[in-house]
């Protein structure tokens, strides 16, 4: 009968003991500094710094729990923050304009003051472009002659090549920028279709 009883109370404890191995155990700090270890923390110390004891390890569970939700409060912000400007640049197409003939409109109005650049530069490159050319005739007249090539003469090329190159290089901005607005303007008249319900422009 004793052996009967002993080997239930073995059996109960053991059962107690793998419960408890699964079992979460934490440790926290009450108002007095002492540190307590147990399987729940008393409401009071819920909100203070608590470590939860993970086989052997100690894991801060209130900072694992703040930098999961800030990562997924971050996330829905950034979501948010997309459907919001979304929403606001639809509302400002639809403020702006009330047909696709006024975004039209806009954009032969954006681009006149790019192509008055543009038909600028290229004269400005013609010009420069002749003067260079000029210079360089100089240069080969002398060189045939066996005459020497002054400085200033080196010079004066030098500053013409370099000012053909930066009104080139400033015809191809405003080119790019002439078929960056086209291509804002085309995508504007698109949504603004959408927007509308209308079926999109046959291409």
């Amino acid at each position: 009968m004793i052996k009967s009883k002993l080997l239930l109370a073995t059996v109960a404890l053991s059962a107690a003991v793998c419960f408890n191995a699964e079992a979460k155990l934490f440790k926290w700090v009450d108002k007095d500094g002492t540190t307590h270890y147990g399987e729940t923390i008393p409401p009071e110390y819920a909100n203070r710094d608590t470590k939860q004891l993970d086989k052997g390890r100690v894991t801060d569970r209130s900072e694992t729990f703040d930098t999961k939700q800030q990562q997924s409060t971050k996330q829905e912000t950034e979501e948010e923050k997309a459907a919001k400007e979304k929403r606001r640049r639809d509302e400002a197409l639809l403020n702006s304009f009330t047909n696709e003939n006024e975004i039209d409109l806009s954009r032969d109005r954006s681009l006149l003051q790019i192509e008055a650049r543009i038909n600028s530069f290229t004269t400005l490159i013609k010009s420069a472009q002749v003067t260079l050319d000029d210079l360089h005739k100089e240069s080969d007249a002398r060189t045939k002659k066996g005459w020497a090539i002054p400085q200033s003469l080196t010079d004066d090329i030098t500053a013409a090549e370099e000012r053909v190159a930066k009104l080139q290089k400033d015809l191809e901005n405003n080119q790019k920028e002439s078929e960056t607005v086209k291509a804002r303007y085309a995508a504007e008249k698109q949504r603004f279709r959408e927007l509308k319900g209308k079926t999109p422009a046959a291409k």
